[in-house]
């Protein structure tokens, strides 16, 4: 915060005023601040959601997202047990991850 430029021949009341000024940049700075101390949990959490389908490895992340969100509501609409679909499908995630995976070089 920069001081402001007064000359030395001012009155009481610029230099009150030039005071005001002052004490409302420094609220105005110390609320930022909260602020950004409140909000740094949100956006780290957005940054990991951001981030989510690039730490998995997975191109078109979105795209599977919708697929699988596609595959349970066609099964749970067919009446089908969701905790047997739910455990063949944890048991073969490790596969698919496996797949998916690019080869090493």
């Amino acid at each position: 915060m920069s001081l402001p430029e007064l000359p030395h021949n001012c009155s009481r009341r610029e230099l009150r005023r030039a005071l005001i000024r002052m004490r409302l940049e420094m609220h105005r700075q110390e609320i930022r601040h909260e602020s950004l101390l409140l909000t740094r949990p949100l956006r780290q959490v957005q940054g990991l959601a951001r981030d989510l389908p690039a730490s998995l490895g997975l191109k078109h992340a979105p795209l599977w997202g919708i697929a699988g969100v596609g595959i349970l509501g066609f099964l749970v609409a067919r009446g089908g047990d969701i905790g047997r679909w739910a455990s063949i499908g944890s048991r073969l995630y490790p596969l698919l991850l496996a797949a998916l995976r690019p080869p090493r070089s």
